[in-house]
């Protein structure tokens, strides 16, 4: 029964749709229909917002994933293979205040340069690079070595007084071969 009054109330509506648009006509206006209405402002935004991020999305993804970003990749310069230079063995000893035992530091010591072209530079003025190593390593005590730590701070150091006796040259790095504290 209920399937009944349903569908009776629907044909009620359908009819009176049909006779407002029958007087709707008749008076001269146009019939209103639902199915062929303009949708609401809102909803233009909302569906225009929504393929505006789309597209925007699309053309993103096809920037970013696309040829020119695999291209841009590959194109990247190649890395010049460092160029090492062993200097001489270093020996000295260490500061000792108020200790009566003697205590020696030795190094090998090697340069990293960026090209073959530094070691023309950095020969003839070794003597004022080993200068600068000695000075410095004459005035450390043996805990000045002790741990990681050290040894970071004395690398730091050295690099730094070689690029000040080569400059306005510059080297990448100091590498320790060997370091003896005895």
């Amino acid at each position: 029964m209920a399937a009944n009054a349903q569908a009776a109330a629907v044909e009620a509506e359908a009819e009176t749709e049909e006779t407002e648009d029958a007087a709707a006509e008749a008076a001269g206006e146009q019939p209103k229909r639902k199915w062929l209405a303009l949708p609401p402002l809102k909803y233009l935004i909302i569906g225009g917002a929504s393929l505006a991020v789309l597209v925007g999305g699309g053309v993103g993804a096809y920037l970013y994933f696309g040829a020119g970003h695999h291209e841009a990749q590959h194109a990247a310069p190649m890395v010049k293979p460092a160029v090492f230079v062993d200097l001489p063995e270093v020996v000295v000893n260490l500061s000792t205040v108020g200790s009566e035992r003697r205590q020696y530091l030795k190094m090998k010591i090697v340069l990293e340069l960026p090209d073959q072209a530094m070691i023309e530079k950095i020969q003839p003025i070794m003597p004022r690079v080993m200068d600068a190593f000695q000075t410095y390593l004459r005035e450390l005590r043996a805990n000045d070595l002790d741990g990681s730590a050290g040894l970071y701070r004395l690398r730091e150091e050295l690099t730094r007084r070689i690029n000040a006796s080569i400059s306005p040259s510059r080297i990448t790095a100091v590498l320790f071969k060997e370091i003896i504290v005895q």
